[in-house]
């Protein structure tokens, strides 16, 4: 669950805050498990929740005009030598936190552009740009960080 906490959080300080908050909503809650699905599910769920949550009262409710981006799924090369899971969530973590949000939802926890909207209460072409945008900035990172590795 901590994992989960990180992908969504600015930092590690946030995460345990976020943790702290989804075990005790899950305690408060567990008797409205229904045991449809998994529990895991279930608690990852919660957690996701609760991490959005903590993003929307963090952040004043803006409405902006956002031009929509065609979402070119642009692909790296990834050695695994030279990229760590610590280099990846790093980067991940710097994103704005509209970007980072979208991005894991999309990406790494396989929810629809329509489930994201949803959630973060935005259009699905601004989620689309986004992720695309989110994509671009991790794009960017991963080649600057190739290009230290070379010059090194």
């Amino acid at each position: 669950m901590f994992a989960i906490c990180l992908k969504y959080s600015k930092n590690y300080e946030d995460a345990e805050d976020t943790l702290q908050d989804s075990f005790l909503t899950i305690f408060s809650k567990i008797n409205q498990f229904r045991h449809k699905g998994s529990f895991e599910g279930w608690i990852k769920r919660i957690t996701i929740n609760i991490a959005i949550e903590k993003y929307r009262k963090k952040t004043p409710l803006r409405i902006i005009k956002e031009e929509i981006i065609e979402d070119h799924e642009d692909d790296i090369m990834i050695n695994e030598n030279s990229l760590n899971v610590d280099f990846l969530l790093n980067s991940i973590q710097q994103l704005p936190d509209r970007y980072r949000l979208v991005f894991n939802l999309y990406v790494l926890d396989d929810f629809s552009h329509k489930e994201i909207a949803t959630l973060l209460e935005i259009s699905e072409g601004t989620s689309k740009s986004n992720l695309s945008r989110a994509r671009k900035i991790l794009k960017q990172k991963v080649e600057k960080h190739y290009q230290k590795i070379k010059e090194a």
